[in-house]
């Protein structure tokens, strides 16, 4: 093991409390192409006629309901995404009591399904669907599965994904869970992302802990400001701690 692998199992062994930020870095591991993604955001354009930023808005949704779920669930629910060796790394230093919370910024839960247990999805995940009148849960497979619009079947109104789409403010509720975990932390662990994320930048600036560690391909100007930073994809750091 080098000298920062091993200086990182020191951290986390020494570490009261454990937060991990994982970004669009470990989403990319399972497969994935972000819609910011230059080449598939043009691709997107090209087979919709819109940019995935402007289709993936809630006044899309709203005004354009059929042509969102054509996108939602062409471009969202069909893509099978399981989960990563970052994930399943993380779930086994959960399961050795050196990580107290997992911060994710992807809708497909993919920590969760790998068995960790404290996960904050931010952005909502495209397994919990809920109609807004009458509150009746339906699964993805309802959704990805009615050949059109997925109308409630108590009260017929469209049921609304419980995922974030551009521009919306998040779950105040969650927010402010997230604050305070950050807040509590000892150690916080970035992985796949920067200080500077549009996501992270507003939590990391309740940490108030001893160490801040970034593990990340690219190097990026905000990563003097890390105890550690690891240039690689936490893919293949995290799994070598041997927890």
């Amino acid at each position: 093991m080098g000298d920062k692998y091993e200086h990182l199992k020191k951290i986390l062994d020494g570490s009261r409390y454990t937060v991990a930020m994982c970004g669009s870095g470990t989403l990319t591991e399972a497969g994935y192409k972000t819609f910011r993604h230059q080449e598939y955001a043009y691709e997107i354009e090209e087979k919709y006629g819109r940019s995935p930023e402007y289709i993936f808005t809630s006044n899309y949704y709203n005004t354009r309901t059929d042509r969102f779920f054509d996108f939602y669930k062409s471009e969202v629910l069909n893509k099978n995404f399981e989960p990563t060796e970052t994930a399943y790394a993380l779930k086994r230093i959960e399961d050795a009591g050196k990580l107290q919370c997992i911060l994710s910024s992807n809708i497909f839960d993919i920590e969760k399904r790998a068995g960790c247990r404290n996960v904050l999805n931010l952005h909502g995940t495209i397994y919990h669907n809920v109609c807004p009148r009458c509150g009746k849960e339906y699964s993805l497979e309802y959704i990805r599965d009615c050949k059109k619009v997925p109308y409630c079947e108590e009260c017929h109104s469209v049921v609304r994904p419980c995922v974030a789409l551009y521009g919306e403010q998040l779950d105040s509720r969650l927010t402010s869970q997230a604050a305070s975990e950050v807040e509590k932390a000892d150690v916080l662990l970035l992985l796949g992302t920067t200080l500077a994320s549009d996501v992270y930048s507003n939590y990391v600036k309740f940490f108030e802990g001893s160490q801040l560690v970034i593990i990340h391909e690219r190097e990026h100007f905000t990563d003097a400001k890390a105890d550690l930073v690891i240039y690689d994809a936490p893919k293949n750091v995290l799994p070598k701690l041997g927890y």
